[in-house]
């Protein structure tokens, strides 16, 4: 979520290829036997049972509150934005879309929530007309460690992906990875580091700012 042509080709022939912050590759799901993620920090819930999806015990939505705002990265000619909303009711909605030159290749509606057994992310592909390109459930991956630098989702429905992870390099950037297993071939990595688009100025701000100078 090479894993350029892979995902690209599927997104361009309509299959179910998420290529976000949390990018994925889509295509039906495949019993994968990847082993789960281990606890990366000291507030992370340790998964030791391969049979069950890992959850987080401590973690909330408000961890992730550093994600507010508009981002922008770059993935080869391809360009993607996705804007956060704050964290409101245990809930936070983002939106995604992935632009080549003039076309707008997938747009992207996805929430991180708090529920019962922890926090998870939740994914659904739009094409710029808004129609679903899943016919069922959206992709959901639930948090299986962190430790306030490193975020790792787990899926355990599908490899597509298998993980997606969130890595905070600093206050204005951070990288995603994400780890696809296709029902068949190798393993597939896609990275993609992420810079936050400042706020424009405000006219008001601006006017007071000339205000004081004269």
């Amino acid at each position: 979520m090479g894993p350029t042509s892979l995902i690209l080709g599927a997104l361009l022939a309509g299959g179910a290829a998420p290529i976000s912050g949390f990018a994925q590759s889509g295509s039906p799901a495949a019993n994968a036997k990847t082993p789960l993620a281990q606890s990366t920090g000291p507030m992370a819930a340790a998964v030791t049972d391969g049979s069950q999806a890992p959850f987080s015990i401590v973690a909330t939505v408000a961890d992730f509150a550093w994600l507010e705002g508009t981002w922008r990265g770059e993935w080869g000619p391809r360009v993607a934005e996705l804007v956060w909303m704050a964290p409101q009711a245990g809930v936070m909605t983002g939106a995604f879309s992935l632009m080549e030159t003039d076309k707008v290749l997938v747009i992207e509606l996805f929430t991180i929530a708090q529920t019962p057994t922890g926090v998870e992310l939740n994914i659904r592909h739009f094409t710029p007309e808004l129609m679903a390109w899943e016919k069922g459930d959206p992709t959901r991956l639930t948090l299986s460690s962190f430790d306030n630098k490193r975020y790792e989702f787990f899926n355990a429905v599908d490899g597509k992906p298998k993980r997606s992870i969130l890595i905070r390099i600093d206050a204005d950037t951070y990288a995603s990875r994400s780890e696809i297993v296709p029902d068949t071939g190798d393993q597939q990595v896609i990275e993609i580091t992420y810079h936050r688009v400042p706020p424009p100025n405000q006219p008001a701000e601006k006017n007071t700012m000339h205000r004081k100078k004269s």
